[in-house]
């Protein structure tokens, strides 16, 4: 199996102390940051989000049941995976746990390894969502930067964008070599970037949209 970051986490909520403890000495094991919590509310008062989480969730629990944890996240706008610990009989509870977005659910007795591995998985995926959602806010600050700039700014910086020389893009708009400089370190100004390489990685994703 492969070994955690150091900075993942694993949080199980489970009223059965020895399944905690398992649990517990399972997820070090293979080098997963460990907290256990015996209730739905003592999880909720605790919990800061982190940047690459797990919940491992017992589905059946006296008072606020694995489910209606699920929900109250879901209320608080919480995006944690979670893999939901079920008995035989909880089965179709589980599913309608996953139609809410849960990442998995693992029958009792615990097969250690596809929990392990199933663990792993929601934290990788939850990485990936938290990337995507981080370059997309980037994209969208891009493109309130990118309104900013005057049409002549605009077109400089399609130019640039394409790869054209300061010379072409002089000869292409009809002004001069100066003009354009002065353009070029406008636009790295007002859009926060001090080299072509930050100005690449910040529009050229969206660069058909300068046009």
């Amino acid at each position: 199996m492969n070994g955690g970051t150091g900075d993942q986490r694993v949080f199980v909520v489970d009223n059965d102390e020895a399944v905690r403890d398992a649990l517990d000495l399972l997820f070090r094991t293979v080098g997963l940051r460990v907290e256990t919590f015996e209730s739905g509310p003592g999880f909720l008062r605790d919990y800061r989000p982190g940047p690459s989480d797990c919940l491992v969730l017992d589905i059946r629990m006296p008072g606020m049941s694995g489910l209606d944890l699920q929900d109250e996240l879901h209320k608080r706008r919480v995006r944690l995976p979670i893999v939901f610990l079920t008995a035989h009989g909880d089965v179709p509870m589980a599913v309608r746990a996953l139609k809410k977005g849960a990442a998995d659910f693992i029958e009792k007795p615990v097969d250690q390894q596809r929990l392990v591995l199933a663990v792993f998985d929601a934290l990788r995926r939850d990485t990936q969502r938290q990337q995507h959602a981080g370059n997309t806010e980037k994209n969208g600050d891009a493109g309130q930067r990118l309104e900013t700039l005057s049409p002549r700014e605009r077109e400089v910086l399609a130019a640039v964008l394409a790869g054209k020389a300061t010379r072409q893009i002089s000869d292409e708009l009809c002004i001069s070599v100066k003009t354009v400089e002065f353009h070029r370190a406008r636009i790295r100004e007002k859009l926060g970037v001090t080299s072509l390489a930050e100005l690449f990685r910040l529009f050229l994703p969206s660069a058909s949209d300068l046009s």
